[in-house]
């Protein structure tokens, strides 16, 4: 397709993550993360909690390299950048106490995307909290609601005057259910009496970071992000469509409906039930929050499997369809699962506004000649995004799309192995490479980035 079929005014973006491409770990007075912890832990044969072995120590080395990034995303004709800010950078410890130099740098930053052009989005928290709140509780401690409004305020006082657009969360389900419920990300930990009440909390903290924003930036338009999918479920007869619906609340609906004012979705999965013992006081009322705009991430349809598990009856999981294209991490592409989710959101009523703030495809690519064909990266794309251009001529207000990712990167649990970017990095020398797919977006978007090696 091409992309001036959507509508005028549509913004393209690139995003990143603070932990995934900065690396300098300790430079310039920044604490430790759950993270930088949680990449170094090794058990008594050595081994790590990643793949690969490998830590965001290096990474891309973003710290020190943004402006080449900056750059690289303005050679594509990108008009926006989404990066995440590291909390730990700004407040070491979690609390009030302000590392100056982490705020300049993300000063800095910002400043860089607006003198290239480009509009930087802000996210206030992707997965790297710090160390210290994590040793006072983490996420399933209440105090960590306020400690994170008290460092939303910071950040919107201190950059809310170069700073428009702001999301809240990266994802509450990915790092809640996989730090916190599963043991595979930070911090590492398992059960469901550390999912529930972090599920609750970062539903909470949502609100207040959103209304803390509003109270210290400037003009805000300030939303979160949420990983979504439509789950296809599996068992005997009616027990899969019970499957899909279990998979669905807690997919889907668990970190939309309480902001929404609709309450937890326990009736179709049961084990929520479980959050009432942790809300407390005026939490129905706090928790509620009007977004200007809901950032919607898209990569992949789950499979629900049915399992007779009293109050949960559901195991979500990547699908492994051989007739369908997989990723390099097994994943299927199911383009026409983006606009399922697009429609799933609008029918809330509740939204004015949608972006698409991440989409991308993980796929083993190779760096040969000075040139990285990445073929299945473009169909990817062309695909995904006509699925975009349905979903407004059905009248859904979706008006962005951020490509998962500008830069190969450390990619959490799964290492390096696995390259999204549009850029190729070879991580011994960090040289930086646009593949073929970053070339298609230049040439669609007036770009300068044309390609030098052979075709």
């Amino acid at each position: 397709m091409n992309l001036d079929e959507l509508d005028e005014g549509f913004t393209w973006g690139v995003a990143t993550a603070a932990y995934q491409i900065e690396g300098s770990p300790s430079a310039d007075g920044k604490g430790p993360s759950i993270w930088d912890t949680f990449t170094h832990k090794r058990n008594r044969l050595g081994r790590g909690p990643i793949k690969d072995g490998s830590t965001g120590d290096i990474a891309t080395d973003s710290y020190r390299r943004y402006p080449d990034d900056i750059a690289l995303t303005a050679a594509m004709g990108f008009d926006a950048y989404r990066f995440s800010l590291s909390w730990p950078r700004i407040c070491p410890d979690g609390d009030g106490r302000i590392n100056q130099a982490g705020l300049d740098h993300y000063r800095r930053m910002a400043d860089a995307c607006l003198v290239a052009g480009i509009e930087p989005w802000v996210t206030l928290y992707h997965w790297d909290l710090p160390q210290t709140l994590e040793d006072a509780g983490g996420w399933p401690n209440r105090d960590t609601v306020f400690r994170f409004a008290d460092y939303a305020g910071i950040v919107g006082a201190a950059l809310g005057d170069r700073v428009t657009n702001w999301m809240v969360f990266n994802e509450a389900l990915s790092f809640t259910l996989l730090g916190h419920m599963v043991g595979a990300h930070a911090p590492g930990r398992r059960g469901f009496h550390n999912f529930l009440p972090a599920a609750h909390h970062v539903n909470l903290a949502t609100a207040m970071g959103a209304r803390a924003l509003r109270a210290t930036a400037t003009s805000p338009v300030v939303g979160t992000t949420a990983y979504l999918s439509p789950p296809i479920g599996s068992g005997p007869g009616p027990l899969a469509r019970q499957a899909e619906r279990a998979a669905d609340a807690v997919l889907n609906r668990l970190f939309l409906e309480p902001n929404l004012g609709l309450g937890y979705p326990w009736r179709e999965a049961p084990v929520l039930r479980a959050i009432e013992r942790h809300i407390v006081a005026e939490d129905e009322r706090d928790l509620v929050i009007d977004l200007d705009f809901l950032g919607v991430q898209y990569y992949t349809r789950l499979r629900a499997q049915w399992l007779p598990i009293p109050g949960l009856w559901t195991y979500p999981r990547f699908g492994r369809d051989r007739s369908l294209e997989l990723t390099s991490l097994g994943w299927e592409v199911r383009p026409e699962g983006l606009g399922m989710v697009l429609d799933k959101v609008h029918s809330y009523g509740r939204y004015d506004r949608f972006v698409v703030t991440e989409g991308g495809a993980s796929f083993d690519d190779v760096l040969v000649d000075g040139r990285v064909h990445d073929a299945r990266r473009v169909t990817y794309y062309q695909s995904h995004l006509a699925e975009v251009a349905k979903a407004q001529q059905r009248g859904i207000p979706v008006d962005g799309y951020f490509a998962w990712s500008l830069l190969d990167n450390f990619e959490w649990a799964e290492g390096f192995r696995p390259r999204f970017g549009l850029v190729h990095v070879d991580y011994p020398t960090q040289q930086r490479t646009i593949k073929d797919s970053g070339y298609w977006f230049a040439q669609q978007l007036g770009g300068t980035a044309t390609p030098t090696g052979p075709d």
